[in-house]
């Protein structure tokens, strides 16, 4: 027993020597400079100038909630007709939907400059058949469509992951008991794919709401999310480190609040979240 506790303690080593470094100290670090000055006095300062950035905060939430909501539109019945297609189609749809994770993320996002600009290739074809230009970039509808397609993924794959799971004798037996299409749909197959469901909004929304580069190409000046602020503050350089530690303190509570509450709606282990 001692030998095996011993084991398993050294196997986990690497990983906890990895979280230390990577996860535990950085975080430290932000709380540190979050209530300190350029001193190292402590101070509560930093956290006060949060207010000047609450539009910024309301600005973020609001389009990660737009940006989820539409998404998991999308994805639900994506991911519940690809429950019912051959093995063999299953995973050729698996693979083009991953297939935009295999490129770089800005570069993913940059190649929609190209298709939304004012000379791109929507408004390139509306000229030639005669129709006037439409403002595309530079407007939170480009901020969003870039985080619908970013995170996409991200909330088909937990759906998918879970629905493939369910027992088709269950839907046997509802629809023996009279239950129709629709009936399945919102009496079984919902309720027992809502653990992938809260898993794919949480995992769509934590990067929407703290994302900075899909609105600094698609949304240009206009669009200030808190991810840009926190961005900004910190390429003013030192001086500006202890307000933007403090910003992405405030963030990183937020999101974590976020996942407490989400990790509430649902029981079940499998596709749930974990905090």
């Amino acid at each position: 027993m001692n030998k095996k506790s011993f084991g398993s303690r050294l196997v986990a080593a690497p990983y906890l020597v990895w979280a230390a470094i990577f996860v535990i100290v950085p975080l430290l670090m932000m709380a540190y400079f979050a209530f300190t000055n350029e001193s190292g006095t402590f101070t509560l300062a930093n956290i006060s100038e949060i207010g000047r950035y609450k539009k910024a905060f309301g600005v973020s939430i609001l389009y990660a909630v737009i940006a989820t909501a539409i998404t998991l539109v999308i994805s639900y019945p994506m991911a519940y007709f690809m429950t019912k297609m051959k093995v063999s189609s299953q995973r050729m749809v698996m693979i083009i939907v991953m297939l935009p994770m295999w490129m770089n993320f800005l570069i993913r996002t940059y190649s929609w400059i190209s298709i939304l600009a004012n000379t791109g290739l929507i408004n390139t074809f509306l000229q030639s058949v005669g129709l006037p230009k439409l403002k595309l970039i530079n407007t939170p509808g480009a901020v969003i469509l870039g985080m619908v397609y970013d995170f996409i993924p991200y909330m088909i794959l937990p759906i998918y992951s879970v629905m493939s799971k369910i027992d088709n004798s269950l839907l046997e037996a509802a629809q023996d008991l009279g239950s129709n299409g629709p009936s399945r749909l919102r009496r079984v197959i919902l309720p027992l794919s809502m653990p992938g469901v809260i898993s794919g909004i949480t995992m769509v929304f934590v990067p929407s709401v703290s994302t900075f580069y899909i609105s600094q190409k698609l949304g240009g000046n206009k669009n200030w999310l808190i991810g840009d602020a926190i961005e900004y503050l910190f390429g003013m350089g030192p001086d500006y480190y202890n307000v933007a530690s403090a910003l992405s303190l405030v963030l990183m509570v937020m999101i974590l609040l976020c996942l407490a509450i989400m990790s509430r709606f649902t029981d079940d282990d499998e596709g749930s979240v974990i905090v």
